[in-house]
């Protein structure tokens, strides 16, 4: 597949989610962003509000994390974050699943944890991203867990943290593709650093990739 950097930036949620993340690092990558018109820019929700003020009038969103790393987290909380992340200026918000009810096979509360975050995102005009955090899961569990997202109305299951034991691999984005069907995105995450890792991906089935190195990424196709 033949693709044009503007192209491939359109896939991209350009990243930084590193906890020492200063104001200065936010600013540069909004202004990456804005300079290669990624899809997003995505970081940790004390940044929501300065980025979304950066990112005015640019045509990118500005995307949070919810439960974040570990998805451990109460329902209660993850609503409660992603409110104030759309109420500050979030379009997107990318929340991890509970890993554990997920492998104990806690159906109903899984579903009804992406549900009411779901809920809270769509209230607001956001999109919600359900990280599964593939590095931990059967096959069986990522197939269960990209369903129940769907049953639970998010907008988009995500291979990864990046914070975890692995990132997004082929066989995961294919799986989920193939599981998710056409009308749900698929977010490639965790481990894409080079032009042929993001077109592998979306090879794969992606639509839509996370990368801390886009810049990098973009640069090695002509401007």
């Amino acid at each position: 597949m033949d693709i044009t950097r503007d192209k491939l930036a359109s896939y991209m949620d350009h990243t930084l989610l590193k906890p020492e993340a200063t104001a200065a690092d936010i600013d540069r990558v909004v202004e990456e962003a804005r300079r290669f018109h990624t899809a997003s820019v995505c970081v940790n929700p004390c940044w929501v509000p300065r980025v979304a003020e950066g990112l005015k009038g640019s045509g990118v969103s500005t995307c949070t994390v919810i439960g974040f790393p570990l998805g451990a987290t109460t329902t209660a909380t993850k609503v409660a974050e992603a409110r104030e992340a759309v109420d500050t200026g979030a379009q997107e918000v990318d929340m991890v699943i509970n890993v554990g009810r997920l492998k104990g096979n806690e159906d109903d509360a899984v579903r009804g944890d992406i549900a009411a975050v779901a809920d809270a995102a769509h209230e607001g005009g956001a999109l919600l991203k359900v990280i599964i955090e593939t590095c931990l899961l059967t096959d069986e569990e990522k197939v269960r867990a990209c369903k129940l997202s769907q049953e639970a109305g998010a907008d988009f299951v995500k291979t990864s943290t990046g914070f975890s034991t692995g990132g997004a691999t082929a066989d995961d984005v294919r799986l989920m593709r193939e599981t998710a069907g056409a009308n749900m995105g698929v977010k490639a995450s965790g481990g894409i650093r080079t032009l042929a890792d993001a077109m592998t991906m979306i090879d794969a089935g992606a639509s839509r990739l996370g990368v801390s190195a886009a810049v990098s990424i973009l640069e090695e196709l002509p401007a």
